[in-house]
């Protein structure tokens, strides 16, 4: 998304097309089952939840869309069931809860690596021979959005892959003006509504597309866009309304008010734009400084008239989809008293593979002023978006929680694993930047194939840091693990015992009970201060104050 990325095609590369070998699936074949294997070797001691709720809220769906028992999180954040629907034939093969994690492992890295080929994709619709676009599409396929979340059960998961397969369906729209591409634009774009409220922005942006392009393409292909999203939207709708009504009967945390505040107040505009430019600083630094490559250079694509359509639609859409999501998601974030509040890099993850792409092609299809000037303007967005956030946040960012999970590339780049140094990661990362565009400055055309082997290198040692060295030590589980029979939770415990006890409780659904427990019920999760248990109930003596309950049994159960 450059302007030397969109000059006519050179001799050079005709000659290269030419020489293309015929079978070239199979190299896309290889690649793609390396990063499933990497990933699958990245997550080889994953075998439970490490992210709840969410995580548990996700595989709850998909167990309950499989026709397994769900469970009651009323009051929790809805966990929408778009990519649920993808994980429903786990559960059809297995009920054990922790097979079912491992599958769903293997389909978060077999996913995630779809991302090779459909960089590959996009890159040669921006004109690259296919040589240099299999060989970026691999090394972009290590991007860290790609490595964080694919052993996870999070929508984090698939939405880079389909931010991309959107972005592919977007430009063929604008190029083509196909029927097809405008079918799959806007269906890609309604799916996105139903995995993550962030698809409302994409697809928002895919309707100003097909708006914009309205007189440039056919009127049928307008229309199949605009009708394949409206269909899709209606059908995720349907089933998150099921699954609503079915796991948050007594409905879902309602955060519409905060929401209508912020967008109304000055105060609230302040914390909203203060937390998007932190999520710019964050996706900055986690690219290595390539998305802010990335950004100058679509924002001068887009700004020059001379530059063909297909790629000016891009790098607005592109633009305006990572705008959109860190504006709303920050806007729409409650103060949960955490650094991540302020600095968060997992809203436009779904968005850093497509930036890390653009980044790369600045760095080997430009001269090399060109790529001077975009590097030191990656840098000062860099240091602007840090600078207000940090500015805004002001000793919060000491004071509040700091949570590791929330910063796996910041303290890759700092060294510091218990709190956020914003200016050592940045320093990291400008090193780091400048090391990927040294190449393309000092050795222009000879300088390309290290770009791309520094960026290789870099990833691998995000890679080896993010791998766990040896296997978790088996302590003792602080959870219940009450035997069968319907088990009840008093409403007093915590949820951080409740929510994931309901994914391990895998032959009934959990019941939430107020003081007395339900007739019917086998065992009892109940405070640890919660007192004598009841007549016909015995106290088991499990739990304890530090894990937060203990349980009652029913003796008639047995």
């Amino acid at each position: 998304m450059t302007t030397l990325s969109m000059a006519r095609v050179p001799e050079s590369a005709l000659r290269e097309e030419q020489g293309r070998p015929r079978r070239l699936w199979w190299l896309l074949a290889v690649g793609w089952a390396v990063h499933v294997a990497l990933r699958l070797w990245l997550y080889r001691y994953h075998a439970g939840p490490v992210a709840n709720p969410d995580e548990t809220g996700y595989l709850l769906a998909a167990r309950w869309l499989a026709g397994g028992p769900g469970a009651d999180l009323s009051g929790s954040t809805f966990y929408q069931g778009g990519y649920a629907l993808l994980l429903v034939p786990v559960f059809w093969v297995t009920s054990d809860p922790a097979v079912a994690y491992r599958m769903v492992v293997v389909a978060g890295s077999v996913a995630a690596a779809g991302a090779f080929p459909l960089a590959y994709a996009l890159l040669r619709r921006l004109a690259l021979g296919w040589r240099a676009a299999l060989v970026m599409a691999f090394a972009a396929g290590l991007s860290p959005a790609l490595l964080v979340f694919a052993g996870l059960a999070l929508a984090d998961a698939i939405l880079p892959v389909l931010v991309l397969a959107w972005l592919i369906a977007v430009h063929d729209l604008a190029a083509r003006g196909s029927v097809s591409a405008g079918a799959a634009a806007g269906a890609l774009a309604g799916y996105a509504t139903a995995v993550h409220l962030r698809g409302m922005v994409v697809l928002a942006v895919c309707a100003l597309v097909v708006g914009a392009l309205i007189r440039r393409v056919p009127r049928a292909a307008a229309v199949a866009a605009l009708g394949a999203a409206g269909l899709t939207v209606l059908a995720g709708q349907a089933l998150n309304g099921a699954l609503a009504a079915a796991l948050y009967p007594r409905g879902a945390r309602d955060l519409s008010g905060m929401l209508a505040d912020r967008l109304t107040s000055l105060d609230g505009q302040a914390w909203a734009l203060s937390g998007a430019a932190g999520q710019f600083w964050y996706l900055i630094a986690a690219t290595w400084g390539l998305a802010g490559v990335g950004l100058a250079g679509a924002a001068v694509v887009l700004l020059r008239r001379s530059a063909p359509l297909p790629q000016r639609v891009l790098a607005g859409a592109l633009l305006a989809t990572t705008l959109g999501i860190a504006y709303a998601s920050s806007a729409a974030l409650p103060d949960e008293h955490r650094v991540g509040n302020y600095a968060y890099g997992r809203y436009l993850a779904c968005v850093a593979v497509a930036w890390t792409l653009a980044g790369l092609i600045v760095l080997v299809r430009c001269g090399r002023l060109a790529v001077a000037r975009h590097a030191l303007a990656a840098a000062g967005l860099l240091a602007v978006t840090g600078g207000a956030a940090a500015w805004y946040a002001g000793d919060r960012l000491e004071r509040y929680a700091f949570i590791a999970f929330d910063f796996p590339e910041v303290i890759f780049l700092s060294g510091v694993r218990d709190a956020l140094d914003m200016p050592a990661a940045s320093s990291a990362a400008l090193v780091i930047l400048g090391c990927l565009t040294a190449p393309a400055v000092l050795l222009a055309r000879r300088g390309r194939p290290l770009v791309v082997g520094v960026l290789v290198m870099i990833d691998v040692a995000f890679t080896v840091h993010l791998a766990p060295a040896t296997p978790p030590a088996s302590g003792r589980d602080w959870l219940p693990a009450p035997p069968p029979g319907q088990v009840a939770v008093d409403r007093r415990v915590k949820w951080n015992v409740w929510v994931p006890l309901s994914y391990r409780v895998w032959w009934s659904r959990v019941e939430l009970y107020d003081r007395t427990p339900p007739p019917g019920a086998c065992t009892a999760i109940v405070p640890p201060d919660a007192g004598p248990p009841p007549a016909g109930w015995t106290a088991t003596g499990e739990g304890g104050v530090r894990e937060g309950w203990t349980s009652w049994s029913n003796p008639n159960c047995r």
